[in-house]
């Protein structure tokens, strides 16, 4: 057990170099020197570089090396969990509030120091921290540390705290404080964000997260700003599902698969869920708060109705809702919105949770607090954690020992699968197919299996293909199903969409000490307009899919030879494609709200890339919001976008000078300036409905400069600025401007 020993060593030095910071960040700090030390190290993480001690289970059980003896114990000593732990109560705070893009005007104690004793934990979140401009754009905003003060300053004036971690998404915030005597026992403090805005990824909705271990419990709390408008729940619905699919934590290990959201025994959810309530008209629902008939009302809340049906939070918990809806109120009031639209109050700000051994104590909404249009909520929670005992841990661990050295070390491992070929039908853009491998092990010793890369390449798999889990151990007898996902996306279509490359590849999994085997993953994939170039699609006479895949090979391979034009060939000006869509949204959507702001429905993006790979209509379907993305991810996906890499570093040098950034666009090769010409007069004829549609120069420079002038490595602040004022310069209708009625394909 000198391994033990030394572990104890290390924490025993940890906690007192621990204490001496804990000492220095006390509630007696000035206001001064606490905004400073704020400023100074709102990102410093207190908890994550210290050692962890000996009763955390990541230490007990992630070695660095993945070798087989130490997952063997690590396999062994979680099954045993029981005889080595007990639960204790732990009290959670969680806290979350819209704050509207306002500044902290008055004191927060109301709401974070209500509990009548300080709680163990802090978890404080905010939506719509900054609504400018520029924190959309550049995720920058000087309303942080404003913010995290007022928080720090409202907590429990009874007990000291220590800040643990921030993590922030534009406007979306999340605090993370902790009582000091328990900072030595968190470790593994990850953070991770979400944007499920347009094209999902834009940060104006999505989530954040800190994931955690506490002793022997690992906790995942997430804050959540979802799809706002009454009729769009299946949007909220869609962002619920998106955020718990791609938020994804590293471990420490990072040989290791990334852990979900719900991998967490403990999952805390709480945010701006934005459901609201339907089918009532507002007076009714007036009435019925005043009645405070809260039961009667909540039968038409759309958050309990989505989950009765299980489409959202599947397993999670929401405690009895007993107070009045916490928006929409006039700002500095307790009125209900009397603004033109008049919103029907809703019970928007929620708090929920999935895991087991958890009571909550309180569930309220704070009205005295007046700065925003929502009412901040706060839920205190009881959650029973998983503590070491340290004899009965010792005892386990030796008795583990043991038992390991006792198993025959020339036993080789053995597994069978279900399945060894597999092939994917009829794949296409955007739209992911998975199917399951199971994997048993069948030998007479536990074993570890990975994907392994071939020889020469790089990675074990080609990057349209995904392995879940792809690594892993199996105990003697056990099983586990890992799934093949088929996904492409706007970095592997183009090469697919050209013939360059097909679905297939064969994935080597690896037994340690044991064999290889084989899995075969073939497919055919569906040639798209999204991911092929503007050249290629201005060839192609009929949609993409009634195209020979040779002829499209063909016609992408003439449309990369410059000056290849015979007259046989002429191209059309621009690609059919985009002129359906900008159609569609010319004629239909000049005066639609939040147009480009506000993102589509996953299920009519497919209907309209079906529609345009296929030409089965004359007519686009879906909303005009599916549209306008659909528009925005085209324009993403193009492999060469249409102001060339080439004519990147130009742009940014001349960004100020209007004339000579007119000059660079007249030098563009010829589809792609009809296309670049096409596109101005229609954002300039949106401009002009911007009191319906909400758009503005400024707008619709941050959405669309980044897709047409595009860098050819990742962007700094400064470049971003600068692609930004390039763009605008064309914005700005200009008497040699074409109307977009001039061109349309040929």
């Amino acid at each position: 057990m000198s391994n033990t020993t030394g572990l104890n060593e290390r924490a025993d030095a940890a906690n007192s170099s621990r204490q001496m910071k804990e000492d220095e960040r006390t509630r007696g700090e000035s206001v001064h020197d606490s905004q400073e030390r704020v400023r100074s190290e709102a990102r410093d993480d207190l908890i994550r570089n210290s050692q962890p001690i000996l009763a955390n289970k990541s230490q007990m059980l992630g070695m660095p090396q993945f070798g087989l003896r130490d997952n063997l114990i690590k396999c062994e000593l979680l099954k045993n969990e029981d005889a080595y732990t007990y639960i204790q109560n732990y009290s959670f705070f969680l806290g979350t509030y819209n704050v509207n893009g306002q500044n902290p005007k008055e004191s927060l104690s109301p709401w974070l120091a209500s509990s009548t004793t300080p709680p163990d934990f802090y978890l404080v979140a905010f939506q719509e921290l900054d609504l400018s401009k520029e924190a959309f754009l550049f995720n920058d905003t000087p309303k942080e540390p404003e913010w995290m003060l007022a928080v720090y300053k409202g907590l429990h004036p009874d007990a000291k705290y220590a800040f643990v971690k921030l993590v922030r998404l534009v406007g979306i915030m999340l605090l993370f404080y902790v009582k000091m005597e328990h900072a030595a026992h968190i470790s593994e403090v990850e953070v991770e964000s979400v944007g499920t805005g347009v094209m999902g990824r834009l940060g104006n909705k999505g989530a954040v997260a800190v994931r955690f271990q506490f002793h022997n419990s690992d906790i995942c709390v997430v804050n959540s700003h979802l799809a706002a408008h009454t009729e769009d729940f299946e949007r909220r619905n869609q962002d619920f599902k998106d955020i718990c699919r791609r938020m994804q934590f590293s471990q420490d290990d990072l040989t290791l698969p990334p852990l979900t959201i719900m991998k967490h025994s403990v999952v805390l959810w709480l945010g701006d869920l934005n459901y609201r309530i339907s089918d009532l008209e507002v007076d009714h629902v007036k009435d019925l708060i005043a009645k405070k008939d809260f039961e009667t009302l909540y039968n038409h809340d759309q958050l309990k109705r989505q989950m009765d049906e299980e489409v959202v939070f599947v397993g999670f918990t929401e405690g009895e809702i007993d107070f009045q809806p916490t928006y929409k109120y006039d700002t500095g009031s307790d009125q209900w919105d009397t603004s033109e639209k008049c919103r029907v109050p809703a019970w928007c700000d929620r708090i929920l949770w999935r895991g087991k051994n958890i009571k909550q104590l309180q569930y309220q909404s704070h009205m005295t607090l007046k700065t925003s249009d929502h009412k901040p909520v706060s839920s205190l929670l009881e959650i029973g954690i998983k503590v070491v005992d340290e004899e009965s841990y010792k005892r386990t661990f030796e008795e583990i020992v043991r038992h390991i050295d006792r198993l025959e070390n020339d036993c080789i491992p053995s597994v069978s699968l279900s399945q060894r070929e597999f092939q994917f039908q009829d794949v296409k853009f955007m739209q992911q197919q998975a199917k399951t491998v199971s994997v048993y092990n069948d030998g007479q010793v536990p074993c570890q299996f990975e994907f392994i890369p071939k020889l020469d390449e790089a990675t074990y798999c080609k990057p349209w293909l995904t392995a879940n889990p792809a690594k892993g151990f199996l105990a003697q007898g056990a099983s586990v199903d890992i799934d093949l996902e088929v996904f492409v996306n706007r970095s592997t279509a183009p090469e697919l969409n050209s013939g360059q490359q097909q679905l297939e590849d064969i994935l080597v999994l690896h037994l340690d000490r044991g064999k290889d085997y084989f899995i075969s993953v073939t497919g055919n994939y569906l040639p798209s307009c999204f991911g092929s170039s503007l050249s290629t699609l201005c060839l192609l006479k009929e949609p993409i899919q009634d195209m020979p895949l040779e002829t499209v090979r063909e016609l992408s391979m003439k449309s990369d030879i410059q000056g290849s034009n015979p007259e046989t060939d002429k191209p059309q000006e621009i690609p059919k494609e985009i002129w359906m869509m900008v159609d569609h949204l010319f004629r239909n959507a000049k005066k639609q709200e939040e147009l480009f702001q506000q993102p589509g429905l996953r299920s009519e993006f497919e209907e309209i890339r079906d529609c345009l790979d296929t030409g089965s209509s004359d007519s686009l379907p879906g909303s005009n919001h599916s549209v306008a993305e659909a528009l925005l991810l085209f324009l993403d996906a193009l492999p060469e976008p249409v102001i060339p890499f080439s004519f990147y570093p130009q742009c940014l040098e001349c960004c100020s000078d209007s004339s000579q950034c007119r000059q660079i666009i007249s030098m563009l090769p010829q589809c792609h300036k009809n296309v670049f010409n096409y596109l101005m007069p229609f954002l300039q004829e949106l401009l002009k409905f911007s009191a319906h549609n909400r758009l503005d120069i400024n707008i619709l420079a941050s959405i669309f400069a980044g897709l047409l002038l595009r860098s050819p490595t990742k962007q700094d602040i400064t470049e971003k600025r600068k692609v930004k004022e390039f763009f605008q310069h064309f914005l700005v209708q200009m008497p040699s401007d074409r109307d977009i009625h001039d061109k349309s394909p040929e």
